[in-house]
C-alpha cells in the first residue's frame, strides 16, 4: 500500500501540470468555439509558459519570489496528500494555506490593483471555505473516514448520499477556478477593472509559477469531483472521469454565458447555496445515520 501511495503521489507531481495545461488548452478552444472563433492550439498554454520562463524577471521586492514559490509548494503538497490517499481535511487545510501565500505575494507589491484584488481574494475564500469544510464532513458521514483511500473503497458512491454537497461543491468550484461570474479577484482574461488582479505585478517566470500552481490546483479540485463518483467497484472509475469532464465543460459554459457579479453577490450567493444544498443534505444525512 505504501508503494501505491508513493506512485500516486509521484504521478500527481509529474503529470498534474501536463493534465492541467491540456485542460486549460481545451477550455480556451471550447470558449473560442462558443464565441464563434477558431481559437488557439490546445497546446498554447504550454507555449505561453515556455515564453514566460524566457522573459526577464522583475521583482518588486525580494519576498515576492519566496511567497509565490511557497504558494506552488503548498498547492503541490495538498494535491499530493489527496492523491496519495491521505486525510482529505488536511489536504484542504494545506490548499487554504497556499491561497494565503498568494494573497501575501499580491499584497507585498503595494500596487493599488493588487491590494484591491487581495481583499477580493480573501472575500472569495470566505465565500467558498464553508462549503469546502461541509464537503469534507459529508464524505466522513457517508463513508466513516476522512482518508481518501477509505472513501474510494466504499460500497456506494458518495454522491448517492451527498447530492446536495455535490451541487454546492460544483457551485464553489466556479469560484475556485476563477470563472465568470465569480472572477472578481483575478481572471483568465485581462478585461476587468483590475487588469490581472492578484497577479498584476507578476511577470516572467514569477507569473509562470502561478499558472503552473493553478494547473496543479485544478487537477486536485477535479479529483475531489471524481471522489463523489468513485467506490470499490472498478466500473465507477470511468463514470467518475465522465463526471469530471461534464463538470469541466459546465464550468466553461458558465464562464462564457454569465457576467461578473459584485463581491457582495458572490458572498451571499455562495453562502445561500451552502446553506440550502449543503446544510439540508447534512441534516438529512444525519437523520439517516441516526435512525438506520
Amino acid at each position: 500500500m505504501n508503494t501505491t501511495r508513493l506512485l500516486c503521489c509521484l504521478g500527481y507531481i509529474l503529470l498534474a501540470p501536463f493534465i492541467g495545461g491540456l485542460l486549460d488548452g481545451i477550455d480556451r478552444k471550447l470558449s473560442a468555439r462558443m464565441q464563434g472563433r477558431t481559437g488557439p492550439s490546445i497546446l498554447q498554454p504550454f507555449y505561453d509558459i515556455i515564453k514566460l520562463f524566457h522573459k526577464q524577471i522583475f521583482l518588486v521586492n525580494h519576498s515576492q519570489f519566496f511567497l509565490v514559490g511557497s504558494y506552488l509548494v503548498f498547492v503541490i503538497f495538498s494535491g499530493a496528500l489527496m492523491f496519495a490517499g491521505y486525510d482529505l481535511l488536511m489536504s484542504f487545510f494545506a490548499l487554504t494555506t497556499a491561497a494565503m501565500f498568494l494573497v501575501l505575494a499580491s499584497c507585498s507589491t503595494h500596487s493599488p490593483f493588487s491590494a484591491m484584488a487581495s481583499q477580493r481574494e480573501l472575500l472569495q475564500m470566505m465565500s467558498y471555505e464553508p462549503m469546502v469544510l461541509l464537503a469534507c464532513v459529508g464524505f466522513y458521514l457517508a463513508t466513516g473516514s476522512f482518508q481518501v483511500s477509505d472513501i474510494i473503497q466504499s460500497n456506494l458512491s458518495p454522491i448517492v448520499f451527498l447530492p446536495g454537497f455535490f451541487i454546492g461543491f460544483v457551485y464553489i468550484l466556479t469560484i475556485k477556478m476563477r470563472k465568470s461570474p465569480f472572477d472578481i479577484s483575478t481572471a483568465h482574461h485581462a478585461h476587468q477593472e483590475m487588469v490581472r488582479g492578484v497577479t498584476t505585478e507578476m511577470v516572467g517566470s514569477l507569473y509562470a509559477i502561478t499558472q503552473i500552481a493553478e494547473w496543479y490546483e485544478n487537477v486536485m479540485l477535479l479529483g475531489i469531483v471524481a471522489l463523489f463518483f468513485i467506490n470499490g467497484n472498478p466500473i465507477s472509475w470511468p463514470l467518475a472521469i465522465l463526471g469530471v469532464l461534464f463538470v469541466y465543460f459546465l464550468e466553461t459554459l458558465i464562464d462564457n454565458t454569465t457576467a461578473r457579479l459584485k463581491w457582495s453577490k458572490v458572498l451571499s450567493s455562495a453562502w445561500l447555496v451552502t446553506l440550502l444544498f449543503g446544510g439540508l443534505n447534512l441534516l438529512v444525512l444525519d437523520l439517516m445515520i441516526k435512525y438506520r
